[in-house]
């Protein structure tokens, strides 16, 4: 079985790729995550979960690399992640009663294996009408700052919603791993 690597340096990812109960390894991508002027988010997102994949790749030839990314979007307005609570206090101010997608793209590489396989998830998440009070305590209890629209799904961030429609619950926390098991089987991963 070839060598399996995480290109990414999130945490959210790597808990989610264990779930799959596999060996990997992990590896920083480093690639530049500036934005390209008119992109629009879901290209970004494939753009970047690509170019991670093939940095990797690059390095580790003969494994196989799965490299991911998400863009959050209101409109066309990309929502980074906010590194202070000021940052996370305007993004759930302006998702307050609104709907946001979730573009969380994925590639599954491997140069030795010539496969070369890429995946978009979006999932929309409708936001409740947001009490100023209830921003506040949520942004002090969670204090989500390294999370694309400023919340955890995965905790009480689940609070803060009217409705999440997805295909794959796993994408919104960033790696869509209904898709990844299939990919990985198609590769001769046992998966389970």
């Amino acid at each position: 079985m070839r060598a399996l690597v995480l290109a990414s340096t999130s945490a959210y990812r790597r808990a989610l790729l264990t779930r799959l109960a596999l060996p990997f390894d992990v590896v920083a991508p480093g690639v530049s995550e500036d934005d390209v002027p008119e992109e629009a988010p879901a290209g970004r997102a494939r753009r970047l979960a690509l170019a991670k994949a093939q940095a990797v790749a690059h390095q580790y030839p003969e494994a196989i690399v799965i490299g991911a990314d998400q863009v959050a979007a209101l409109g066309a307005r990309v929502l980074h992640k906010s590194a202070h609570a000021a940052g996370c206090r305007e993004q759930l101010t302006a998702l307050s009663g609104r709907t946001a997608a979730f573009h969380t793209a994925c590639a599954v590489i491997g140069a030795g294996a010539r496969v070369s396989r890429v995946h978009l998830d979006t999932t929309t998440v409708v936001f409740r009408a947001l009490a100023t009070d209830e921003i506040e305590r949520y942004i002090e209890r969670e204090r989500p700052f390294d999370c694309a629209g400023a919340f955890k799904a995965e905790s009480l961030g689940i609070s803060l919603f009217e409705r999440i429609d997805s295909c794959d619950p796993s994408a919104l926390v960033g790696l869509p791993l209904i898709w990844v098991a299939q990919a990985l089987r198609s590769c001769g991963y046992q998966v389970p």
